[in-house]
């Protein structure tokens, strides 16, 4: 059982409640996981600040990572929230699981990118240099790398928050890999 109670927003800080109150807004609710990040006084602002923050990805391009990454930390919050996500991006269940799995035979690119993120995810950053090399020959750039690489710390960060408190998910239950391909 978690000792992680989902806070209110009357719990939270007055800042924090100012946020919740963009977040309804804005998404329509408050996601639990951002809830959580509201235990601080500054993590939910500058969570929400750094992943919001520009980026040469586009956001199809995030939601490959994040789902690679949300898979190998096994975070079923953010595998759910991120299916949900990659959906409204245009992509398919079916390619919606391959993305999970770190790889994307349906668009060249975006199996590059995959690939990559899932290794450094998997290699703490000691990134295979084949995968490296595929990443720039499929058209990516060492700007693009950067991003990639900020990109896979910010979802690490929700992922590990996630499994240490283990707050309810929200969305839609991601199914398991293992389930889809048994």
């Amino acid at each position: 059982m978690s000792t992680f109670n989902v806070p209110t927003r009357e719990e939270v800080s007055t800042n924090n409640q100012v946020i919740f109150d963009h977040l309804e807004k804005t998404v329509g609710f408050v996601p639990n996981l951002f809830a959580t990040y509201a235990y601080s006084e500054n993590a939910l602002k500058n969570y929400l600040d750094f992943s919001n923050a520009k980026t040469s990805l586009k956001a199809k391009e995030k939601e490959v990572i994040n789902l690679a990454v949300s898979q190998v930390n096994n975070c079923d919050y953010c595998l759910a929230a991120h299916t949900a996500i990659g959906k409204i991006n245009g992509f398919s269940d079916t390619q919606i699981l391959e993305l999970r799995s770190g790889s994307a035979s349906f668009d060249p690119k975006l199996d590059a990118l995959a690939r990559l993120a899932r290794n450094i995810t998997e290699n703490r950053g000691a990134t295979d240099s084949e995968v490296l090399e595929n990443y720039f020959n499929a058209g990516w750039t060492k700007e693009n790398l950067v991003d990639t690489i900020a990109l896979v710390g910010d979802k690490t960060i929700s992922n590990y928050l996630n499994n240490t408190t283990k707050i309810p998910v929200d969305f839609p239950a991601a199914p398991s890999l293992e389930e889809v391909f048994v």
